[in-house]
């Protein structure tokens, strides 16, 4: 491939990952407006915290789903196609929100916005991941990972400049499907990987009446031996940033609009700038760290961190004090570098005919759990009387497993991408 054709998937790939984080933070940031508008009087604080969860948790679970299925496809029917497909979904699922006249239909919508969004993950990463040489994988990576939180980060200061309210926040929906053109682009002129494209032409050389995908079913050879240990392991190691990222950190969006909201109504997005612009920085480097640490110690490392500064948040300030944004930034620096680990290990995972499909799930089924926590924390906020501090601070001590968990990973500094060494599917 040549560095042009490589530098058009790297950009395509990312630009996927940006407007996937647009899809991210659009609720967050918009969430306790929609409620306050589509509820009207029957709004109360609580419940507009206990709609914020339902709406997270919808994503979650459809992201979940998607991440799977279309983690699959990509396996199936090539990196690139199964982008555009996802990149499609989201857009086009986002934008009919703007039209919604009840909160159902908003969390009916959200649940297939989250099917393009868990889509988007595992395609890009493979793709840009297979297109690239080995030495470059730890700044492709990291490009992966700040590219998502970008989106988070672009969004918050759209939403800065033109504050969502109960009165306006329909114009932000039609905002979100814009990338629909990428998503057609995608299907249309983005070339294959080139890895994933040998590894179809020896499935097809060695069933010369068919033109199969690489593996028959790449869900079935994940979930028995000899890939179902690194499968279950890429889950969990995928499950603990989501779940803490989404049951704890999140919080404090709504937080600083409740408290905020009525005085500084722009405080929401200023909030979540900080956050966005620290999870962009720290996505980056979290790579680098995996390189410099090695990938099990600087996964336990950034374990430890995140949960101390994710209850040293919600314990140690509250918003519009001087020091809530800084900690706010600190916060989503520490608690993101698993985002640039994550798409530089979880490759080295896999072997390249599953490896689209094995990111899906290790990334994705890990959004089954974050939707239960999710709905545990909402749970948790209304029993704990619509208190913020108390339910972040609890859902941050969830980090905490990955020091323990990093413990049944291998390691895979020493790995390459190559469709050489892939390991023989046991027969069943």
């Amino acid at each position: 491939m040549t560095g042009g054709r490589r530098l058009g998937v790297l950009v395509t790939a990312a630009l996927a990952l940006v407007f996937d984080g647009v899809e991210l933070g659009l609720m967050p940031v918009a969430s306790l407006s929609v409620s306050k508008s589509l509820l009207g009087a029957s709004y109360t604080p609580t419940l507009g915290g206990d709609w914020f969860a339902r709406f997270t948790a919808a994503l979650m679970l459809g992201a979940a789903v998607g991440g799977i299925v279309l983690g699959n496809l990509g396996d199936r029917i090539g990196r690139t196609r199964a982008l555009g497909v996802s990149v499609l979904a989201y857009s086009v699922f986002a934008g009919l929100g703007a039209w919604v006249r009840s909160q159902e239909e908003m969390l009916a919508l959200r649940f297939l916005v989250g099917l393009g969004v868990g889509g988007v993950w595992p395609n890009a990463v493979a793709l840009a991941a297979e297109c690239w040489p080995d030495k470059s994988r730890p700044l492709v990576a990291g490009l992966m990972g700040a590219a998502l939180n970008a989106g988070i980060l672009g969004l918050s200061q759209v939403a800065r400049l033109w504050p969502v309210t109960p009165d306006s926040w329909r114009w932000l929906f039609h905002l979100a499907a814009v990338p629909a053109a990428l998503g057609l682009l995608a299907l249309r002129i983005v070339p294959e990987s080139p890895l994933w494209l040998a590894q179809h032409a020896k499935g097809s050389t060695a069933n010369p009446d068919s033109t199969p995908a690489p593996t028959a079913n790449p869900v079935r050879e994940l979930l028995r031996p000899p890939l179902l240990h690194t499968t279950l392991v890429g889950i969990l190691l995928g499950s603990i940033p989501m779940i803490g990222a989404w049951a704890a950190s999140k919080w404090m969006i709504p937080w600083a609009d409740a408290v905020a909201g009525a005085t500084t109504p722009g405080y929401k997005a200023s909030t979540q700038g900080a956050w966005a612009f620290g999870a962009v920085l720290g996505s980056f480097v979290g790579a680098q760290v995996a390189v410099l640490l090695g990938r099990r110690r600087a996964y336990a490392a950034i374990s430890l961190g995140a949960a101390a500064l994710t209850v040293g948040l919600f314990r140690g300030t509250v918003p519009l004090r001087p020091e809530f944004l800084p900690l706010v930034f600190a916060q989503g620096f520490v608690g993101t570098l698993f985002f640039g680990w994550l798409p530089l290990y979880l490759p080295e995972l896999f072997p390249t005919r599953v490896r689209a499909a094995g990111t899906g799930i290790a990334y994705n089924v890990g959004r089954f759990a974050t939707a239960g926590g999710v709905l545990l924390a909402g749970s948790l906020f209304t029993l704990l009387g619509g208190s913020y501090p108390q339910v972040g601070s609890l859902c941050g001590l969830v980090y905490l497993l990955g020091v323990v968990a990093i413990l049944w990973a291998p390691d895979t500094t020493d790995r390459t991408l190559a469709p050489t060494p892939d390991p023989k599917p046991s027969r069943p």
